[in-house]
């Protein structure tokens, strides 16, 4: 006999102590049984205050450990503990690897203030935090950027080159990246890692041009992880959550083609938005996530048997969190 997933999940979200945690980006059927949406930084703030002891995280390895990092006394299961592709670019001796980089051409470590998009490890996190680092997201790297700037410091930004180099092009700053080129730290404002979102690194100029000949008055809107000549050329650039306000705010006859993952520009407004790639921009671990996948996840608690915990070291929470906590301590 089949079962109906998503009234199996109904029950079992009515029966148990449990919040349903997705992202923008999952698959829709996923996505709709989602207590809490958003994109990173409304999940990690939005999970935290969450009052259930239980959260299932519907999203990437690195948004569960972020959760139980923040709050370690709630019980955090994955349906899928997939993993984010940029996250898996940098890993602890890749950072300390980065550093020693910029200390080898003349910056002092404790002149190193590091700052790690929220797509990296738990044990990346806590590097930094030793540091006196923070995390940020794409919502508020302008803000932590500029928080950090006030110590004086140089900024090594890790893992994703694109963002990096995008928020210091907005704030009249100088980056360059390890790896990519000549990088002299004591020339640049911000040392980016030489890490990437393969999806967004989809969007092409030429894409852009298509649709700007083909439609002469639209608008173009993208994701800062798309690579800074795609952001340079767009009309708007923001975050998950800026996305959707920007196109919310719209004439509805507006025409825009939107640079980002492809289940979220399909859930935005159906007349007049399109999706700025010949190729479908999906990104495939956020898509492994299954109705069924949550369904068993939930079963395993009202078992008494739970699956795919996540489970993050003492050391690792302590440091880790010290940086998620600078992050949601910025205004």
């Amino acid at each position: 006999m089949s079962i109906d997933y998503r009234a199996e999940i109904k029950r079992l979200k009515e029966a148990l102590d449990v919040t349903v945690v997705a992202h923008f980006y999952q698959r829709d059927e996923v996505f709709e049984m989602g207590d809490i949406t958003g994109d990173s930084l409304e999940l990690a703030r939005k999970s935290k205050a969450d009052s259930n002891p239980w959260i299932i995280f519907c999203g990437v390895g690195f948004m569960g450990q972020s959760v139980k990092v923040i709050a370690p006394e709630k019980r955090v299961l994955m349906p899928k503990i997939a993993c984010c592709a940029m996250a898996r670019m940098i890993d602890a001796s890749y950072f300390d690897d980065s550093v020693a980089y910029m200390v080898e051409r003349g910056i002092a470590k404790e002149d190193i203030l590091p700052i790690t998009y929220i797509n990296s490890d738990a044990t990346v996190k806590a590097k930094v935090g030793e540091m006196g680092g923070l995390v940020c997201t794409s919502s508020n790297a302008f803000k932590i950027i500029e928080k950090g700037l006030e110590s004086g410091k140089k900024i090594l930004f890790v893992p994703d080159r694109c963002l990096g180099q995008n928020f210091a092009n907005s704030m009249g700053l100088k980056s360059c990246v390890i790896g990519e080129g000549e990088c002299d730290p004591k020339e640049a404002d911000i040392i980016c890692f030489n890490g990437f979102c393969s999806v967004h690194q989809l969007f092409t100029l030429e894409d852009i041009a298509f649709y700007r000949e083909r439609y002469p008055d639209i608008k173009i809107a993208v994701h800062p992880e798309c690579d800074p000549k795609i952001v340079e050329a767009a009309d708007f650039s923001g975050s998950t959550s800026q996305l959707i306000a920007y196109v919310d705010a719209l004439d509805p006859e507006q025409k825009v083609a939107v640079g980002t993952e492809y289940n979220l520009v399909n859930r935005m407004r159906e007349k007049n938005t399109y999706v700025l790639s010949s190729t479908k921009p999906e990104c495939p671990t956020m898509n492994e996530t299954t109705l069924e996948d949550l369904y068993l996840t939930l079963k395993s608690i009202e078992e008494g048997n739970p699956i795919n915990e996540i489970v993050v070291d003492e050391h690792t929470v302590k440091y880790a969190n010290l940086a998620l906590e600078r992050m949601l301590a910025v205004k």
